[in-house]
């Protein structure tokens, strides 16, 4: 299915064109058969007249019809191929949500530091033991700052798991979470704050649900001064109704410092 679509968005051009001119040859031939309709007497060959020329308009709404189809096509289905090529191509990168999450934060020194390992008794009896299952924390990635609790966020039709509450923004991140509801229609991705004089400024729309916690977009904090914003998804129906909200706080900065190795 891909592939034809692929294909059909290539030869569009061409399809155009021969559109086109059949459409011209099938006018010509409406009005040929015209003027003999008007000047023939006999009436078979008026019938014959007739039905060329509804040959030529049938010609003509179906030369209509496929250029139609394929301007739905460029219009729709290949940008929507596209962002879905996107997506998947940002959770390859990402990796899955219940992955370990890494925080960026400068490097942990290294070496001795006087700590000396215990060795704890071993219980003779090793099924008397409770072992400690290791879990993924859910912290997102990223360095958290105390902030008021977020606004919303209530529904599971409107979840933001990145950016989270407080997160300090220093480079591209995926924007993740969950995105639904009855009659859906779109999500709006609005943000806040110095650069934008305190008015939210719509950054990027989904069309589509995402009733699963997954990436569905990506914010970029380059070109916005430092400083806190508010970080806003607003959920809408096809009445163009608000039906869910979730709105964060962000801290945006320049990029963490590194330790430089002492040598």
């Amino acid at each position: 299915m891909t592939v034809l679509v692929a294909l059909i968005d290539q030869v569009a051009f061409g399809v155009y064109f021969l559109v086109a001119a059949g459409i011209l040859f099938a006018l010509r031939r409406y009005f040929l058969h015209g003027e003999q309709y008007r000047a023939s007497y006999f009436e078979l060959e008026r019938d014959l007249s007739r039905y060329r020329r509804s040959n030529a308009i049938t010609a003509v709404i179906f030369l209509l019809e496929l250029a139609l189809i394929v301007a739905g096509i460029q219009a729709v289905v290949v940008p929507e191929l596209l962002r879905d090529r996107e997506i998947q191509q940002l959770l390859s990168q990402a990796g899955s949500i219940e992955a370990e999450f890494v925080t960026p934060v400068p490097g942990q020194p290294s070496g001795d530091l006087g700590i000396d390992p215990v060795a704890l008794p071993r219980s003779a009896n090793e099924r008397s033991q409770v072992l400690a299952t290791p879990v993924p924390s859910p912290t997102p990635v990223g360095t958290i700052i105390p902030a008021d609790p977020p606004i919303g966020c209530e529904s599971a039709e409107a979840q933001l798991l990145l950016p989270g509450n407080g997160m300090r923004v220093f480079q591209p991140i995926p924007v993740t979470g969950t995105v639904f509801t009855d009659q859906f229609s779109y999500a709006a991705i609005e943000i806040s704050g110095p650069s934008t004089f305190g008015n939210f400024q719509r950054i990027d729309d989904q069309t589509r649900e995402v009733r699963e916690l997954a990436e569905f977009s990506q914010f970029s904090p380059a070109g916005y001064q430092t400083g806190e914003y508010e970080f806003r998804l607003m959920v809408y129906d096809i009445t163009n109704t608000l039906k869910a909200s979730c709105q964060v706080h962000i801290y945006i900065s320049e990029p963490l410092p590194t330790l430089t190795p002492v040598r």
